[in-house]
This record gives C-alpha cells, sequence and structure tokens, in this order.
C-alpha cells in the first residue's frame, strides 16, 4: 500500500554533500524505513534504518559521513550524506517494511515496499 518517491541526487565533487529525500504516499509512523544503494555490478548495500521511535544505525562504510531522519508530519525520510567519496557513487533507495516491527534491521530482505531509486555520482 505504501508508495515511495525518493528525489536529491545528482553529480558533485568529492568532500561535497548531499540531502536525499524519500516521500511515502501513506501512513509511515508505525513502520520502519531504510536507505539503500547498489553500484553497477555490485550487490545493494545496506546504509541505515530508521524505525518510528527514530531509533537508527548505520554501516560501517557510512559512519559519521551520513545521516537518516524522518518527518513523520511530511511523511518524508531523508539522507544526509556529508564528505561524499567516489565510492559512494550508487542508485539509492529508500525502503518501508509491510508490518509494524520493534526492530528495524539492516538487511533489504526484512523490507516489501521499494522507491524506484535516484542516482547519485560523486567525482575525484
Amino acid at each position: 500500500q505504501a508508495l515511495l518517491l525518493e528525489s536529491g541526487g545528482g553529480s558533485v565533487q568529492a568532500g561535497g554533500s548531499l540531502r536525499l529525500s524519500c516521500v511515502v504516499s501513506n501512513r509511515n509512523t508505525d513502520r520502519c524505513m531504510g536507505w539503500f544503494r547498489q553500484a553497477p555490478g555490485k550487490e545493494r548495500e545496506g546504509i541505515a534504518p530508521i524505525a518510528h521511535d527514530l531509533r537508527t544505525m548505520y554501516a560501517d562504510s557510512v559512519k559519521g559521513r551520513f545521516t537518516i531522519s524522518r518527518d513523520n508530519a511530511k511523511k518524508t525520510l531523508y539522507l544526509q550524506m556529508n564528505s561524499l567519496k567516489p565510492e559512494d557513487t550508487a542508485m539509492y533507495y529508500c525502503a518501508a517494511e509491510r508490518g509494524r516491527s520493534s526492530f528495524c534491521f539492516m538487511g533489504g530482505d526484512f523490507y516489501n515496499y521499494w522507491g524506484r531509486g535516484t542516482q547519485v555520482t560523486v567525482s575525484a
């Protein structure tokens, strides 16, 4: 029932910043959400989940540089990306679970609804 739409991707130089957004069509205050990315020829990588009560985790590859947040009133998920590196280049996806879990996992198999992605390209 949830439809997700990402935006905010683009091309930046190494060391720059981008802020991604994901608008959810239905209620998102009672479900886990997360950000993922996938580079060409590579497997999907979990970046960070966030629970309805704002609990978060981060992958080691982005810890200290990326921040996930959500605005339940606006039904929007955000990913603030700082100190970007060329290896951050990928298609970025937001995702949401179908139910309402007390703990949000990092793995993509946990999530049921996915956006179509927004491209992030970081040049050296």
